[in-house]
């Protein structure tokens, strides 16, 4: 009788407390939305698409795609923040989701304390770019012409606080010279007045860079990462061309949860992308669009974002630069 009483007590017990007793249901149960803080159609676009897609194969439960483009990213970085961290809403992450509130005015997140890292998709050189009428043939010659002539030579970036514009205080600090930067609303019309010869260098994004190199109608000096960039194996490194080593300014595309996103669920799309990175056809399609993959884990993820915030941090703060 005693045993019996125990067993029903047992039952109301685990009834009562189904966390307790009952296991958690498989992960994911629903659609999983997807907030791209970018237009469509750009590389970020494209890249969180075409990975959500064959993502939401593995996992059973489609990706839902809101495009939320604003406030140079913060504006869906925002709506992220905000949502229910249950693993339902991730956000496609860049550099700007780091660099981005630093610059601004009014920031509204933080990047490493708003969020939960899950994986770093993609990463990309951006390229320092000539008009193939300058006369700066190699890095190298750039430098020296900075050097001779302090602030009248031309740079363009896709716009105040971006990535290419840090990447090119990065080389004035780093080289000793003063380009002057030309900003412009997105790197599409800097490269058209680079192409025109109304300024005569840019340091750009690779995607947008890559036909213009391959048609021969700008020239490429040098990429910003660590290591050349294979689909233009003939182009140095910074770092490389002037001998400054860490010099480095990458572009690269990761996804995030919002803060207090059980770990486990950052976890298992962090293994599902890690498999899909790896896919003939994924890296194929990346490579066309300038990327290299990296899948990496929630861990590393964090530790990139760390190093990249304090980087980003000193530059921003010793050059001053801010925007609305």
């Amino acid at each position: 009788m005693k045993l019996r009483v125990a067993s029903v007590a047992g039952l109301l017990l685990a009834g009562a407390l189904p966390g307790a007793y009952a296991a958690e249901p498989a992960y994911p149960q629903r659609p999983i939305r997807l907030v791209i803080p970018q237009a469509t159609g750009g590389g970020s676009d494209t890249i969180g698409r075409y990975i959500t897609q064959k993502l939401g194969e593995s996992l059973g439960q489609p990706f839902v795609i809101d495009n939320r483009p604003g406030a140079a990213g913060m504006l869906g970085a925002e709506l992220v923040k905000q949502a229910t961290p249950d693993g339902y809403t991730v956000l496609l992450c860049a550099i700007d989701t780091i660099t981005a509130p630093i610059v601004s005015r009014r920031a509204p997140f933080d990047a490493i304390r708003d969020f939960t890292p899950i994986t770093q998709l993609t990463q990309s050189p951006n390229v320092w770019l000539v008009n193939p009428s300058f006369a700066a043939r190699n890095m190298k010659e750039l430098v020296d012409m900075a050097k001779a002539k302090p602030n009248q030579i031309d740079y363009a970036s896709s716009g105040v606080g971006s990535m290419q514009h840090l990447g090119g205080e990065l080389l004035n600090r780093m080289a000793g010279i003063q380009l002057n930067h030309v900003p412009y609303k997105g790197g599409p019309p800097g490269l058209v007045d680079v192409l025109g010869g109304r300024v005569p260098s840019i340091l750009s994004g690779m995607q947008g860079a890559l036909p213009y190199i391959k048609a021969g109608k700008l020239r490429a000096l040098a990429v910003t990462t660590t290591k050349r960039f294979p689909a233009v194996p003939d182009v140095p490194t910074a770092a490389e061309a002037l001998g400054l080593k860490g010099y480095e300014a990458t572009n690269w595309q990761g996804l995030l949860f919002p803060a207090k996103t059980p770990r486990p669920i950052a976890e298992r799309i962090a293994a599902e992308v890690s498999k899909i990175v790896t896919l003939p056809e994924t890296r194929a399609r990346l490579d066309a669009l300038g990327y290299e993959p990296v899948g990496n884990t929630p861990a590393q993820m964090a530790a990139m974002m760390v190093f990249e915030q304090k980087r980003w941090t000193e530059i921003i703060k010793v050059a001053g630069i801010t925007a609305d």
